[in-house]
């Protein structure tokens, strides 16, 4: 599938569009503060709407901050999004689409541009290329990869402000709170604390939800009624919109207990890297509000009649991490019902990695560096890791040797041994085991043969139920569990020994092995490649459809042997 690159021309009517209708709308001033009265009850469309025939499947990652180098979490992030992609296209849905990209806009990016002497622009020219560069390591099948300095993008956002402000949803007033520049956001008295800094003793202000410092801030800037959503976000909440639903509990303990409305613009004299309030060019667009549209910047946005979803929106998955929930489950979701937008039908939340149980950080020097990480393991070792072991309800610990651990017990001697004997056991009489098996002309079946068969026969829909309930972990714990079993069965049956009862379990070693080579795919994409070919599974038997016990006699005219998952080098080493 074609990769479009960053800065493409991928809307050239969304421009045309937005010439026309800009200069057909008459805005009231954002200066007038509107009452809350003014804002009528619209419409507006639920996470739980009915799929839209033609709409092709849509996943994101968020975009992230190019003001530092890619680190661990990006990877999982990128991978976990990746491999719901692949599920889809799996399933048949190969017009599926997976967007990623880069965040270039805010006070972040202005500073670290300061701080290295370089123009804003010419920063993010530069490690924008570190993103894409991980999302092609990480053999991500994206479809687009955005920044948010692209000018389609700038006009999307111009023109939803527009759109916000012609509903009567944006005012000026004054602002005072706390805000963190790491954050990109203010925080409420409530929501900050007092902390004392381990490094220099000095005690300061920190976000309670992130630990990053703030600083009491007091500027005049426009807003968006987000108060006015309340009832309706809390009704959303009621819907499968946030998974895990561990996360929803503290979202809605925090919006039932009342929301401020939100501050999106900053004095361009304080930040000038961002795109300007249209009209009043002393005002900078709040980074989120920009950056959030990109998901719909990436659909075509603004939207012809009737074309919002030929290019994917809704988003079927938002995948983030637990850090910006607020942002994707509040601030979103409350945006898009200000413009009457369909709502993205899930927002997929994920932990942290930490590193000795403790928050990875550069200044502790506990970063793990994700190019080093695929150099050392390859890029297949650590999808199949970040899957097997990251958390969506809470955080996981990184550790070399647990991926040491895994591969060496679930790759090497798991999987990769079930494919070796079973080549072997076969004797050269691998194929006629095959259609035999798919006939049916098997030896009767034992107690051990019926309930492996029937572990085996339940594998892929127990894999599907946890993708499509988002959640590719327990997937690839099942397919595990059925690894194990395979090789328990086996060492039990003892086919080169039991002549008469070879077959049937030949038979079904070989379905467990091209069953699993097709289900692993959206999680190692390339070994799965080698384990279906390695077996001659037909290239065009290798959807789903075809993960059926059973279901394919063709394949093992003559399977090839060899070291699927070969022994790790350097095991002792540490990044």
């Amino acid at each position: 599938m074609a990769v479009m690159r960053a800065g493409a021309c991928a809307l050239p009517w969304a421009s045309r569009l937005w010439a026309s209708n800009r200069s057909s709308w008459k805005l009231a001033s954002c200066k007038s503060a509107l009452t809350a009265t003014t804002i009528r009850p619209r419409r507006f469309a639920t996470a739980a709407s009915e799929s839209t025939p033609g709409k092709p499947y849509y996943v994101t990652t968020p975009i992230f901050y190019v003001n530092a180098a890619p680190h661990v979490g990006h990877l999982y992030t990128m991978v976990l999004a990746d491999v719901l992609k692949r599920w889809r296209a799996l399933l048949g849905e190969t017009d599926a689409q997976l967007l990623t990209g880069t965040d270039e806009h805010g006070m972040k990016i202005q500073q670290a541009a300061l701080a290295e002497g370089m123009e804003a622009q010419a920063l993010c020219d530069r490690n924008y290329k570190k993103f894409e560069d991980l999302a092609k390591a990480a053999n991500l099948d994206y479809n687009y990869f955005i920044r948010t300095t692209e000018p389609a993008h700038k006009e999307a956002v111009q023109y939803f402000w527009e759109m916000l402000q012609h509903r009567g949803f944006i005012y000026a007033a004054k602002h005072e709170g706390w805000y963190s520049v790491s954050d990109e956001t203010f925080y409420t008295r409530k929501q900050v604390h007092k902390s004392l800094d381990p490094a220099t003793g000095l005690t300061r202000m920190v976000s309670m939800e992130t630990g990053k410092v703030v600083e009491w801030s007091s500027e005049t800037n426009y807003h968006f009624r987000l108060s006015a959503f309340k009832e309706r976000l809390l009704d959303l909440y009621k819907t499968d919109f946030i998974t895990p639903t561990n996360y929803t509990t503290n979202i809605v303990k925090s919006v039932s207990e009342g929301l401020q409305d939100l501050s999106i613009s900053r004095p361009a004299e304080r930040l000038t890297w961002g795109i300007p309030v249209p009209g009043d060019d002393t005002q900078t667009i709040y980074v989120w509000v920009d950056a959030l549209v990109n998901y719909l910047t990436k659909a075509g946005y603004p939207f012809a009649p009737g074309q919002g979803a030929r290019l994917g929106w809704p988003a079927d998955v938002h995948v983030v991490g637990k850090d910006i929930v607020r942002f994707h489950c509040v601030y979103w979701p409350a945006l898009l019902m200000a413009l009457d937008l369909p709502l993205p039908r899930n927002v997929l939340v994920h932990g942290h990695w930490t590193m000795n149980h403790e928050k990875m950080s550069k200044s502790t020097g506990n970063v793990v560096n994700p190019f080093f990480a695929i150099d050392r393991f390859d890029v297949d070792t650590m999808r199949f890791f970040l899957v097997h072991q990251g958390e969506l309800a809470g955080d996981a610990d990184y550790d070399n040797n647990y991926i040491i651990r895994d591969y060496e017990k679930v790759l090497r001697k798991g999987l990769g041994n079930l494919a070796t004997r079973t080549i072997g056991c076969a004797k050269g009489e691998f194929r006629t085991f095959v259609v035999n098996g798919t006939l049916g002309h098997l030896p009767s079946p034992t107690s051990a043969d019926t309930a492996y068969e029937s572990q085996l026969k339940e594998l892929p829909t127990k894999v599907a139920n946890h993708m499509n309930s988002l959640n590719p972990r327990a997937a690839l714990h099942e397919i595990r569990a059925i690894i194990e079993a395979g090789n328990k069965y086996l060492h039990n049956a003892a086919p080169w020994q039991n002549v008469n009862e070879a077959p049937r379990s030949i038979y079904n070693m070989a379905e467990t092995i091209r069953m699993i080579g097709i289900l692993l795919q959206p999680v190692m994409p390339t070994k799965s490649k080698e384990i279906l070919d390695m077996f001659e599974v037909d290239p065009k038997r290798r959807s789903f459809a075809s993960a059926e016990y059973g279901s394919d006699a063709t394949y093992g005219q003559k399977p090839k042997k060899g070291h699927l998952f070969p022994p790790l080098v350097n095991k002792g080493e540490s990044e």
